[in-house]
């Protein structure tokens, strides 16, 4: 059991709104900028969703703000569930240099489907993917 996958994120200056934070749309490109070295990278068994993967469900709760000088962000993730054909991805957003101990400024998750693009269907976790996946989830 791992205790989670760490990617720092740095931050734009188009990612901001009018109120110097960041925006909400951004925040969601953010997140998925940080889970692609975690996932997606050739070394991974988990390239293989590079192919075919959906988004099935996308939770963020903003607990703090963070500004455009909190860059790079770090952004903590690790896996909730592995089911059949889908994993939960549990994420804590902290300004740089920011202890794991400072509450999070923003805690998301996201709900990702195993998908064939061929036959336009969702399809099973592989044994290798699974296996990936279920040693990111935490003791």
């Amino acid at each position: 059991m791992s205790e989670g996958f760490h990617a720092e994120v740095v931050v734009r200056w188009s990612d901001m709104d009018a109120f110097q934070h960041i925006n909400h749309a951004r925040m969601v490109t953010l997140l998925e900028e940080a889970r692609i070295p975690w996932l997606f990278e050739d070394s991974r068994p988990t390239v293989t969703l590079r192919d075919g993967a959906v988004i099935a469900d996308l939770h963020v709760r903003y607990r703090g703000q963070l500004r455009h000088e909190d860059s790079p962000l770090d952004v903590f993730m690790w896996v909730e569930k592995v089911r059949a054909v889908d994993f939960t991805i549990a994420y804590e957003v902290r300004p740089r240099g920011a202890d794991l101990s400072v509450p999070p400024s923003i805690v998301a998750s996201t709900q990702i489907a195993a998908f064939d693009i061929g036959t336009q269907r969702l399809r099973r976790l592989s044994g290798p993917e699974r296996e990936y996946l279920e040693s990111w989830q935490r003791a």
